[in-house]
């Protein structure tokens, strides 16, 4: 699309909205590049500041366009994750050549929560290992997770610093732990106050809600996480095929 028609039979705002689209997805608006000006778009494209402003509002609430008060609207900088495979937060990044980094919030044991022990197949209240960690790429803010594993598999990992390391990884070296398949599911919540603050977004503002349950070789449960996972910053696709 060139530029927006008033002759088209779709509305001026949702020309300029995929023309934006079409520019970013092309490369030409790369992550993180800054728009033109509300007054600049309007005269490049002979529009209104109100049609100027809708498309761009619809984007931000989609997670396209960030704004920034004072400087002016970006392109939002996304991880997108693949349903279809079975990856870590630390191999996300590396594959998206970002820097994966984690501040640890919480790491002891604990009693397992019922919802925990039923997942992980455990008695109620044994213990598990709790490792509740803030997600970074590129040291910016990405998710807050939550993991627990059974205590009497990997009690030794109250001994590691997770600051910038695999779980996955280390399970694998440490305790021949090694992820087969994962039972998951998502949502989109209003984020709670305690997460927003961790995440550096307003309270109420839309993340995706994560459980995760995942599978060792054996086909048994061996770890449990709840992630919150920023809406403006993480993608998940998948690829469907006809049966």
């Amino acid at each position: 699309m060139s530029a927006p028609n008033k002759h088209h039979r779709q509305p001026l705002y949702y020309q300029l909205k995929s023309l934006i689209e079409e520019r970013i997805e092309s490369g030409q608006w790369p992550p993180g590049a800054q728009l033109p000006s509300e007054r600049e778009l309007c005269d490049q494209f002979k529009i209104s500041r109100i049609t100027v402003r809708q498309a761009i509002a619809e984007l931000v609430v989609e997670g396209r366009l960030t704004r920034a008060h004072g400087r002016g609207t970006f392109v939002a900088s996304r991880v997108e994750q693949r349903l279809s495979h079975l990856t870590g937060f630390t191999q996300d990044m590396q594959a998206r050549k970002q820097q994966p980094g984690s501040r640890v919030l919480q790491l002891e044991t604990v009693p397992a929560p019922p919802p925990v022990a039923r997942s992980l197949r455990l008695q109620a209240a044994e213990p598990v290992v709790l490792l509740k960690r803030l997600r970074l790429a590129d040291g910016e803010p990405m998710a807050v997770e939550t993991a627990y594993l059974p205590d009497h598999l990997c009690h030794d990992l109250l001994k590691e610093k997770f600051e910038d390391r695999s779980l996955y990884k280390l399970l694998k070296e440490k305790f021949d732990i090694v992820s087969a398949r994962a039972e998951q599911q998502l949502r989109s919540v209003a984020c709670p106050a305690t997460e927003a603050k961790l995440l550096g977004i307003r309270t109420g503002s839309p993340v995706l809600h994560i459980y995760r349950t995942t599978f060792n070789r054996e086909n048994l449960p061996f770890e449990h996480v709840e992630s919150f996972y920023r809406g403006d910053k993480y993608v998940f696709y998948a690829e469907l095929n006809h049966v």
